[in-house]
């Protein structure tokens, strides 16, 4: 298949040419139109290699609606995996948290309906992306480290986190935030959050560091890509370098994402960060980090449409020093790269065949079309 009349965001500048795709991968790609009568006219649009996200908590909401709903897998995963594919990312890695800040988390039964419905729907061949998965593991709980010895063998496990949740440090460094928000998830009264407040302490004393320990052993033995999450201080940065963490997720200050870097750690914002202006938690903002050159990644957490968003919104703001291929990189061959997916991200001969097509006629981009290893799915 040939896509004519586009302009090819590359790894270093975008040109204006045409494409040509092959048995699922990359053909060639050239600076002239194509003359063939049969290419798909991309009518100056922008073609840009698939969005690979590494930590979304999408797939949760569609099992989980509402409250005390469970919905079928097949259509939580069917409408999840559309979702992906309609906000242009094409490979994506499926967060589920092991272990909650209320309860102890998931049980096994729980976390394994959602892994099942990824590697089924993986297995039938019907889902448009392609799905791997990211274990978030909750620290502080004595259930935490069996749940995630009972998941870490999966195939399709290709990123842990690293999650301390608990009062007073990393994301909750203001108490007020972390009673303004927990309060509001878990409707608890005054009495209630003090009660819960000083459960969470108790628990992240006894568990927190042994976990950590853990955990990040198990992945150095199983070659698992391990990710920090949340770190504060350089003394956080020092410890999560230290277990074995290449990615730091969402550090909050300015001087963690420095040492982060100084480490050769890569740095993921989230995307909504830079849609919004800014971090709802009152953290470093993400265009802070991209204006002095410590952002890598950009994850689109809990909104997918912003990775998309983001990047070009990042291009267009001067402030970051980014230009459009920079942008692009955050949401593609970066992610892609730090968790050893090297086929994928660049457009480039050989590469697989993961493409957007996106339009910026009216101000913001609109996705046209998608390709998934050379097959149209949107």
């Amino acid at each position: 298949m040939i896509i004519n009349n586009v302009k090819l965001v590359l790894e270093k500048e975008v040109i204006a040419g045409s494409l040509e795709m092959r048995d699922g991968f990359i053909a060639s790609f050239s600076e002239t139109r194509s003359q063939q009568p049969g290419a798909l006219d991309g009518e100056g649009a922008f073609l840009l290699p698939g969005l690979v996200e590494l930590h979304t908590d999408n797939l949760d909401k569609f099992f989980t609606p509402r409250p005390k709903v469970d919905w079928p897998a097949h259509s939580a995963m069917s409408s999840h995996d559309a979702l992906m594919i309609a906000s242009g990312i094409t490979t994506v890695l499926d967060a589920i948290g092991v272990g909650d800040v209320r309860d102890g988390g998931h049980r096994l039964d729980n976390l394994s309906k959602m892994i099942d419905a990824i590697r089924d729907s993986n297995r039938k061949g019907v889902n448009r992306a392609d799905h791997l998965l990211h274990l978030r593991c909750e620290l502080p709980h004595a259930s935490t480290l069996p749940l995630f010895e009972a998941l870490m063998s999966t195939p399709e496990l290709a990123l842990v986190s690293l999650m301390d949740h608990s009062p007073g440090q990393r994301q909750y460094v203001s108490l007020e935030k972390y009673r303004q928000y927990f309060q509001g998830k878990y409707h608890l009264n005054d009495q209630q959050m003090d009660e819960f407040e000083r459960e969470q302490l108790t628990l992240a004393e006894a568990w927190s560091q042994p976990n950590r320990l853990a955990i990040a052993a198990r992945c150095r033995e199983q070659q698992i890509t391990l990710a920090s999450h949340d770190d504060a201080t350089v003394a956080h940065v020092e410890e999560s370098f230290a277990v074995g963490s290449t990615i730091a997720e969402f550090p909050t200050q300015l001087e963690a994402a420095r040492a982060s870097r100084h480490r050769g750690m890569q740095v993921l914002m989230g995307a909504p960060n830079i849609v919004r202006g800014g971090s709802h938690s009152g953290n470093v903002a993400a265009w802070e980090l991209a204006s002095q050159g410590m952002l890598d990644i950009l994850s689109s957490d809990y909104y997918p449409a912003s990775l998309l968003d983001a990047a070009f919104l990042l291009a267009a703001d001067d402030r970051n020093g980014l230009n459009l291929p920079q942008a692009i990189a955050l949401v593609t061959c970066n992610p892609a790269r730090a968790i050893g997916l090297d086929d994928r991200g660049v457009i480039a001969e050989g590469r697989r065949a993961d493409l957007v097509l996106a339009h910026t006629e009216h101000g913001h981009p609109h996705i046209r079309h998608v390709w998934a290893k050379g097959r149209q799915v949107y």
